[in-house]
């Protein structure tokens, strides 16, 4: 049986600004860094609080995605938060540009959208009401 997602794929375009995003404005831990040559390409492992992981790749002449955010494929990334109206300060305190918030119609929890250093659309979601 399926427990829970382990981690999620991100193909950047430049690693050290992804890097820098990723660990010090949204405070993923490091887990491990490598450089593998043969590839040109970097993978870093981060992990949230939770354990949930997130490997970033860099990879030399990768196609950008091809809209936003409505192509085919993973639509968005979603991470959940105890306060979206904090982290939104937070991340826009930190030159991070953010949507307004809304509410899922469905559950009443606050979300929001912005966005990583390459466009991919990341969503924070409220824990609880």
């Amino acid at each position: 049986m399926l427990k829970r997602i382990h981690h999620a794929a991100i193909i950047c375009s430049d690693y050290p600004r992804s890097k820098q995003f990723y660990v010090e404005i949204l405070g993923l831990q490091v887990i491990a860094e490598h450089y593998r040559q043969a590839r040109r390409s970097y993978k870093l492992d981060l992990a949230l609080a939770d354990g949930t992981q997130i490997e970033l790749f860099s990879f030399t002449d990768a196609p950008a995605r091809p809209s936003y955010p409505e192509a085919q494929g993973l639509r968005h990334l979603a991470f959940e938060v105890d306060n979206v109206a904090q982290m939104k300060a937070y991340l826009e305190h930190r030159g991070v540009s953010v949507e307004p918030i809304r509410v899922d119609e469905y559950t009443g929890r606050n979300f929001t959208f912005f966005s990583d250093p390459d466009g991919l659309p990341l969503e924070l979601y409220q824990a609880t009401l």
